[in-house]
């Protein structure tokens, strides 16, 4: 590379050596090189060798040193292009994207037709989703090797991303021209002709897109991608005759896949009920042994027909043993008919098989074969699964005991009974079934798996963390290689048991453990921007990006943010007291009593502090040997950048709590804006930062998702407290907006006591949670109207409620939000236990239980030790 101050001959050839170890990472070779060329006093401080010297400590994970070079060399030759490019890749190393960008363009006004600057460049746009940059960048790279492959996709990738779909294919179309014969299977040119085609498709152009596909079907090698392309456009363009046997081809290709089947029916114009099921008749005469064709014309089916169909649908699968019998046609319980139609018949499998081993008397006059054992094994455990989704306990929990009487080494019968427990409100009998399921095989991990969700949410960590630990890797404790792995149910379920267990900062650690997985993810990309290039897998690669762009819509990340923004929350409703702070008690005006009680807690806590400090020391070792292990490798691949360690105590005393809230708050507001909970939880914390305008913002969206949501009600009331609180002094633009959102909302004159017994006339004796958030409300107004408050909901009727909403108003009892409540609590937990006899949360700590269910987790403990 031509340098601004250029080295002699030797000197030069010890930095093209330099560039070489650099380039196969030979890290400390380099630094050899690097001396030899400094220690000549004329070129002690030649900036582009102090910036070569930067980068190679960078790849020994010096990264202080790295820094100190680097910058030092950009100071003694700024019209380098080599030293700003330099700065750009350390800048790049440590993830900071934005400034590698703006180094990489220092560079390039030094030298604007650098090949290699170029394409870092663009990596980093892609990755930072700068497409009109991008775009420059490949028509740059385009203009200097027009002979490349990767010159052409990447530019006509370039203006895919921006929608150009019409420069793009014709950028595409004469690189196609371009090219010499093409050999008879090769699969770059393949994907390549594939990847025109979705930018035809998406284009809106389908009759092109069709046309082209079908011009160069011979040249695809993906011919399922080629008849599945070719049936969707034929349905497109309107030739849905043409898709019928393309379709037919498919279906009998995998006549398991469900999409195939409403395409077909689709291209054959089937939409009355008969059509679709004599089609189905024929295909299951055609695969007899495929699923589909019996399941999907359920759906459909209705009266005598369904009857017939699903009859003939369990008869089968009891007869075969599939345990997920039940889950198959769950969905058409939403039909209340056709869940009798299924309940009658199996009542009647059962009756028939206890007393003859036959499913009918039909089949028993007509001297058919008796049904195999097991049969009756099956019947009960749909049952069990039946009265269970109907929430009848007793009945449920009365089939499953005979299933295992029948056949006690079955693991499907105790995690369907596990999940009954867990369905009636009680987590520890839940576990200890799981626990009871995984020891019939522990080698099975998705019972293990199972069994220490399960343990999570019956609050025990530590047993779960046991329990995982059989298929991590050993030296390692299990929470830590979970979250190497990327084990992100794991970590949302143990947030949420330290959520429920007031333990603030081990929440926040599981959720900023989870928010750190998102950024990997998101930063793992930048590999395949160059690699899908190279192999030509563009149409996976488009879709990479695309997926990237939404990650945080996942699940998973929005049960962390949701669960972290509710802690941070609380603690700045309540901010926990620092140390010092709680040591120092005035233990001289306590009663004795209160002291006695203080001294035992303090002994507690000091054995439980020293015990913790112990196995602390233990871990620390066991990390300590990981890392040597890791850092073996470290001359190969540059080290990470440092991230701030996780330290409990420190998260659960932040300096500004709602700042970190809005943290993981926006993108759950960019990605996951359909979700109600999104806007509920972005009101509560805006409503704390005294935000009126985004307050407004946050119901206005929510209102537009469901209008008539519990929490919703209760915003209206907080909002109406606020903008009677409004100070006078507001700017005319704020007042405009304020009070229109007012009238659109609310009302122009509408208070908030009137809001509220608005609410609960409208909701009486239909919605719980509604009359929940009125009552709350109304303590919120006026104190004096506790016991009204209270009355509200105390006096529903506990038999029109389910568990959660009975669980609800129990959590506000006892939370404090009517104040001190403790005899209405009590009684309202009377009332809910005779009602949810099995739910853990209506029992008190002490009692026993009458019904021979309850186990203390100590048990649960031990028996989990044992195995």
């Amino acid at each position: 590379m031509p340098s601004s101050n250029p080295l002699p001959s030797k000197e030069s050839t010890l930095f093209r050596k330099l560039l070489k170890c650099y380039e196969m990472k030979q890290f400390k070779n380099g630094l050899k090189l690097a001396k030899q060329i400094l220690s000549n006093p004329k070129y002690a401080e030649h900036g582009e060798t102090l910036a070569m010297k930067g980068l190679t400590l960078n790849g020994l994970g010096r990264r202080d040193e790295a820094y100190k070079y680097v910058r030092l060399g950009l100071r003694n030759d700024l019209k380098s292009h080599v030293c700003w490019h330099v700065y750009g890749l350390l800048q790049r190393s440590d993830k900071k994207y934005d400034e590698a960008i703006k180094c990489y363009r220092n560079a390039l006004k030094c030298e604007k037709d650098n090949l290699q600057i170029l394409k870092d460049l663009s990596l980093l746009q892609v990755q930072m989703r700068d497409l009109e940059g991008y775009k420059e960048t490949r028509h740059q790279l385009f203009k200097l090797r027009p002979s490349q492959h990767a010159s052409w996709i990447g530019y006509a990738m370039s203006y895919h991303l921006l929608g150009d779909f019409e420069t793009a294919n014709n950028i595409l179309e004469s690189f196609r021209q371009s090219q010499a014969l093409v050999e008879t299977h090769d699969y770059r040119h393949s994907e390549l002709l594939l990847y025109q085609n979705i930018i035809l498709e998406e284009s809106g152009n389908y009759e092109r897109a069709l046309s082209h596909l079908k011009k160069f079907e011979n040249e695809i090698v993906d011919k399922l991608a080629v008849n599945e392309k070719l049936g969707e456009l034929n349905i497109l363009v309107g030739s849905k005759q043409e898709a019928v046997p393309i379709y037919e081809s498919l279906i009998k290709r995998n006549p398991e896949n469900v999409q195939y089947y409403e395409k077909y029916f689709e291209a054959k114009e089937m939409t009355t009920e008969k059509e679709r099921l004599e089609s189905f008749k024929k295909f299951r005469e055609l695969y007899p042994y495929a699923l589909c064709p019996r399941r999907l014309p359920l759906n459909n089916a209705t009266g005598d027909e369904f009857r017939k169909l699903i009859d003939e649908y369990l008869r089968r699968g009891l007869r075969k043993g599939i345990p997920p019998l039940f889950v198959t046609i769950r969905a058409l319980y939403s039909d209340t008919d056709k869940m009798k139609i299924v309940e009658n018949l199996i009542i009647e499998y059962y009756e028939n098989l206890k007393s003859s081993g036959h499913f009918s008397k039909n089949d028993c006059d007509n001297n058919k074969p008796i049904e195999p054992a097991s049969v009756l094994l099956w019947t009960m455990l749909f049952l069990s699964q039946h009265y269970d989704y109907l929430r009848q306990t007793d009945k449920a929990l009365e089939f499953i005991n005979m299933a295992i009487d029948h056949t006690p080494t079955l693991i499907e019968l105790f995690v369907t009974k596990g999940r009954i427990y867990k369905h009636a409100g009680d987590p520890i009998e839940a576990c200890k079934c799981l626990d009871e399921a995984q020891s019939l095989d522990t080698a099975d991990r998705y019972i293990n798996s199972k069994c220490a969700k399960y343990m999570l949410r019956a609050d025990c960590l530590k047993e779960a963390g046991d329990i995982c630990s059989k298929f991590t890797r050993e030296g390692v404790s299990a929470m830590e290689n979970l979250n190497e792995m990327q084990c992100m149910w794991f970590q949302t379920e143990c947030a949420l048991a330290f959520q429920r267990m007031g333990k603030w900062g081990e929440a926040l650690k599981k959720c900023h453990e989870v928010e750190r997985h998102f950024a990997e993810i998101t930063e793992d990309q930048f590999d395949f921007h160059t690699y899908c290039m190279r192999k030509m897998t563009l149409r996976s690669y488009v879709g990479l990006l695309r997926l990237e762009d939404i990650l945080r819509q996942h699940p998973f990340y929005f049960k962390a943010a949701r669960c972290a923004i509710e802690v941070y929350i609380r603690l700045f409703d309540k901010p926990l007291k620092s140390e010092e702070i709680i040591e120092e008690i005035d233990t001289e005006n306590l009663p004795p009593s209160e002291l006695k009680k203080l001294r035992n807690k303090q002994r507690k806590a000091k054995r439980k502090a020293e015990l913790e400090s112990e196995q602390a020391a233990q871990a620390a070792i066991k990390k300590e040997q990981h890392q040597k292990s890791k850092q073996q490798n470290q001359e190969t691949d540059p080290e990470a950048p440092q991230l701030d360690e996780l330290i409990p105590e420190k998260l659960e005393r932040p300096e500004d709590p709602l700042e970190k809230a809005i943290e993981f708050l926006k993108p759950l507001q960019l990605l996951a804006n359909k979700n109600i909970e999104t806007h509920l939880l972005g009101f509560e914390v805006y409503l704390r930062k005294n935000k009126i305008l985004l307050m407004i913002q946050c119901i206005k969206r929510a209102v537009k998702i469901d209008p008539d949501h519990p929490q919703l009600f209760s915003c209206f009331i907080k909002l109406a407290k606020c903008l009677q609180a409004l100070p006078d002094d507001l700017s005319p633009n704020v007042k405009e907006v304020v009070e229109k959102a007012r009238k659109d909302l609310i009302g122009s004159k509408c208070s908030p006591i009137q809001i509220i017994n608005d609410g609960l006339q409208k909701h009486a004796n239909k919605s719980i949670e509604h009359i929940l958030e009125g009552a709350k409300g109304l303590y919120s107004l006026d104190e004096k109207k506790k016991d009204e408050a209270i009355k509200l909901i105390t006096s529903f009727d506990i038999s029109k409620l389910s568990l959660v909403e009975a669980s609800k108003v129990h959590e506000a009892l006892g939370s404090g939000a009517f104040g001190k409540s403790d005899e209405q609590l009590k009684t309202y937990k009377e009332n809910c236990r005779r009602h949810f006899k099995y739910a853990q949360i209506f029992r008190d700590q002490n009692e026993s239980n009458n019904l021979g269910n309850s186990v203390n987790v100590k048990d649960v403990v031990t028996k989990t030790a044992d195995l």
